[in-house]
C-alpha cells in the first residue's frame, strides 16, 4: 500500500515554511512610529541595491506562493523563474520552482530542483526533507532516508516529528521494519497525533499481524485528519482480519461516498503480510 499521505505532506509544510522565512525587509526606526512622506523618501534614497533586490526576490516570491495556493501552477513557476534571475543561489525560488513543476507533471524536473534547493541549503531541514519526500513518492524510499536524517540533525529545524513520520514511512516502503517502528515512534513521542506516522504503524502493525494494535493506531489516524481511500481500505482491512465483517463493509461504503472516483475499493486488497 502506497502512503499517499506522505506525498500531499510536503506542500502544508513547504508554504508554512516558506511564509514564515519569506519576511520582508522592515524599515529602521522606533516601533509603533508614524512615517511621514519624507521619512519614506528619505529610507528609500537610503536603500542600497543588494537591499533593494532583495526586497523584489521577497516580493516576487510572495507572489508565487499566493499563485501555488491558488492552483495556477504555471504562473508560479514563472514566478519562481523571476526570483531565481535575481537570486540563483535562493533555495525558497528554487523550491517553489519545483513544487509548480510536480504538480505539473514535470517530474524529473521537480526532482532535480528540490535537489539543488537541498544543496544550496545543507542545514536546511525543509530542503532536505522536501528532497526526501520527492525521493520517496518517486520510487526511491530507500534512498530518500539519507535526506530525511539531515533534516531531523539540522539546527533550528522547526519539525522533526514530520520528517521522522516521513523517515519511518518511507522505511516501511523500503522494506527496512526496524527503522521504520523507530522512526515512527520517535516522530509520535514528538506529536502524537502526526496523520503521516499514526497510518504508517497502522499498516506496520497490520503487517506484524497485530490487529488489534493495527485498529487503535488506524482509529487514531482516522480521528487526527481528514480521511483518504488508502486508510479507510486499510481500516476495511483490519477489520476483515478481526472478523468484524460489518466494520469493514462500512469502510468500504465511505470509500464509495466520500470518494466516488477511488479505484479497487474490494476490502481484500494486497496490504496484508
Amino acid at each position: 500500500m502506497r502512503h499517499k499521505a506522505l506525498c500531499l505532506l510536503l506542500i502544508p509544510i513547504l508554504l508554512a515554511t516558506a511564509c514564515s522565512r519569506l519576511t520582508f525587509v522592515r524599515p529602521k526606526g522606533k516601533m509603533g512610529q508614524l512615517a511621514g512622506q519624507e521619512e519614506v523618501e528619505d529610507y528609500a534614497v537610503r536603500d542600497s541595491p543588494e537591499v533593494k533586490r532583495r526586497q523584489a526576490v521577497h516580493t516576487i516570491l510572495a507572489r508565487s506562493m499566493q499563485r501555488l495556493q491558488a492552483g495556477e501552477f504555471e504562473a508560479a513557476g514563472k514566478e519562481a523563474r523571476a526570483a531565481l534571475k535575481l537570486d540563483p543561489g535562493s533555495a525558497d525560488a528554487l523550491t517553489l520552482l519545483a513544487v509548480s513543476e510536480d504538480r505539473q507533471g514535470r517530474l524529473q524536473s521537480a526532482g532535480e530542483l528540490y535537489r539543488r534547493a537541498a544543496d544550496v541549503a545543507p542545514r536546511d531541514g525543509s530542503t532536505q526533507n522536501n528532497y526526501g519526500t520527492w525521493l520517496c513518492a518517486n520510487g526511491f524510499a530507500a534512498e530518500s532516508l539519507v535526506w530525511f536524517d539531515r533534516a531531523v540533525q539540522a539546527p533550528g529545524y522547526a519539525t522533526p516529528a514530520a520528517a521522522l513520520a516521513n523517515a519511518g514511512s518511507c522505511a516501511l516502503k523500503a522494506g527496512q521494519v526496524e527503522r521504520a517502528s523507530r522512526d515512527l515512534r520517535q516522530s509520535l513521542a514528538m506529536d502524537s497525533a502526526n496523520a503521516v506516522s499514526l497510518e504508517a504503524m497502522a499498516e506496520l502493525e497490520f503487517r506484524r499481524q497485530q490487529y488489534l494494535s493495527a485498529r487503535a493506531f488506524v482509529e487514531r489516524r482516522l480521528a487526527a485528519g481528514p480521511a483518504s481511500p488508502a486508510v479507510l481500505k486499510l481500516a476495511s482491512q483490519i477489520e476483515e482480519r478481526l472478523g468484524d465483517k460489518a466494520a469493514a463493509s462500512r469502510y468500504v461504503q465511505r470509500i464509495r461516498a466520500e470518494f466516488p472516483d477511488a479505484q479497487d475499493v474490494n476490502s481484500g486488497g494486497n496490504a496484508g503480510p
